[in-house]
């Protein structure tokens, strides 16, 4: 049986994901780069990761509170600054923002939409911070009034486009899209939010619509509401701590939602072992499918099997789409979750891929595709990503310590959303 990572290998991964945040900004508004290719646009959500990410940083001592306020208040003053309006080339519109940016003008890049769930990661890093500075200080006070005015402008009730959820965004060359968060994912987030916001709010009417589209499932003799992603699993939990609190539907099947991201895990885990696709690699030390980054689209028959691959695209198990890519950041973010598992496979991956590249693991890996073979571990991701890397800093620091989780439980407005969304129970059950 493979030993779990130490510690001190631990916190190298953590520090070297951290590392990330700090070179691949721009200090003069805040932004940070979605990913290492050159030329990429900021992502709103790495921003987010970022503003949370610094306050690790702190803690850890690998930033001085000072560098983290600096950094901080150049992306809340960019953040205050920059235009909202429907003009196609603004930076948001209605209080939210688009998906890309340009790294240096903060404009919209391309014609990306305006996102609502990037958004609430971007709202999350600010609410965070707010939360974290707390001390008697001009800047920190400034911190608090930028992040709090930032939150309260976003008009959540405009971004259900007269529909009872919440749709994933606009564009003001043709509206709304006609997508919806709908099914469990990654807007666990976005509504408690949207529930929590003191100027907008959704109903708890949207959140009832949004719950009433589970799909509850018996995989591998396990139970869970069902997602095949693991980040679907993980994103929320980032800033969230939902152990021992229970909305409705949580309550009815006598678990919470920490428990159920456990149960998926396992079932990952499970699949890799079962491989029922026979790929290269896959057992119980080496699993994790989720959306990442793929080496591109293409066909080629491998010992007689013909296999499709894919770029980056929303990967998922045990009903795929499945190409044999695993995102060792992935397990890294289920560490709370399931460290008995995790801890192992974080060992294998560090001797299998190792960590010396910058920024630690990358995004992903393929070793049953065929070409640009690196030794028995096949295709390795070229670059990184912000939104990747976040998870391995925060949720490392939340499995050592609950730090994010702790700073999370003070914000009033993730209190407010949650116990409007009908979350009771735990630790919820002490807030004022």
């Amino acid at each position: 049986m493979t030993p779990p990572i130490d510690d001190a290998s631990l916190i190298e991964v953590q520090s070297k994901a951290f590392d990330y945040f700090i070179h691949e900004d721009n200090p003069k508004n805040g932004l940070v780069a979605d990913k290492t290719s050159d030329g990429s646009p900021a992502s709103i959500a790495s921003v987010g990761m970022a503003l949370s990410v610094y306050a690790i940083g702190v803690e850890c001592g690998w930033l001085t509170r000072e560098q983290a306020r600096r950094r901080t208040l150049a992306a809340l003053r960019f953040f205050r600054d920059a235009p909202q309006s429907p003009a196609r080339d603004a930076t948001g519109y209605k209080g939210f923002y688009y998906h890309f940016l340009s790294m240096e003008t903060g404009r919209r890049a391309g014609k990306c939409e305006l996102s609502t769930v990037d958004s609430a990661f971007l709202f999350a890093g600010m609410l965070t911070a707010a939360a974290y500075y707390q001390q008697d200080d001009p800047e920190e006070t400034e911190i608090r009034a930028l992040a709090d005015a930032l939150y309260r402008r976003a008009d959540w009730r405009w971004a259900t486009n007269r529909g009872a959820t919440l749709t994933h965004g606009w564009r003001p060359e043709s509206g709304f899209l006609r997508y919806r968060w709908s099914g469990y994912d990654e807007a666990l987030l976005l509504y408690v939010l949207a529930l929590g916001s003191p100027t907008h709010p959704l109903p708890p009417e949207s959140y009832a619509a949004w719950l009433s589209t589970y799909a509850w499932r018996k995989i591998y003799d396990t139970e869970l509401v069902f997602a095949g992603p693991l980040f679907v699993h993980q994103y929320s939990h980032v800033w969230v701590d939902f152990r021992g609190i229970q909305d409705s539907y949580m309550r009815e099947k006598g678990i919470d939602y920490f428990e159920n991201s456990r149960r998926a895990s396992l079932v990952q885990r499970e699949y890799a072992i079962r491989n029922p696709l026979e790929f290269e690699g896959y057992s119980e030390n080496c699993w994790g499918i989720t959306a990442s980054d793929g080496p591109g689209w293409s066909t080629h028959v491998i010992d007689g099997v013909e296999r499709l691959f894919f770029g980056y695209r929303a990967r998922g198990a045990p009903f795929g789409p499945d190409d044999g890519t695993l995102s060792p950041w992935a397990v890294v973010a289920s560490l709370p979750f399931a460290p008995e598992i995790v801890l192992p496979t974080c060992r294998y991956l560090q001797e299998a891929i190792g960590l010396d590249r910058p920024y630690g693991f990358k995004a992903s890996f393929n070793p049953t595709y065929p070409l640009s073979r690196s030794g028995r571990y096949g295709w390795i991701s070229p670059v990184h990503f912000g939104i990747n890397q976040g998870p391995i800093v925060l949720m490392i620091e939340n499995h050592r310590n609950g730090l994010l989780w702790r700073i999370m439980r003070e914000c009033p407005y993730v209190v407010s959303g949650l116990r409007r969304a009908g979350f009771t129970g735990g630790w919820l059950a002490t807030r004022p």
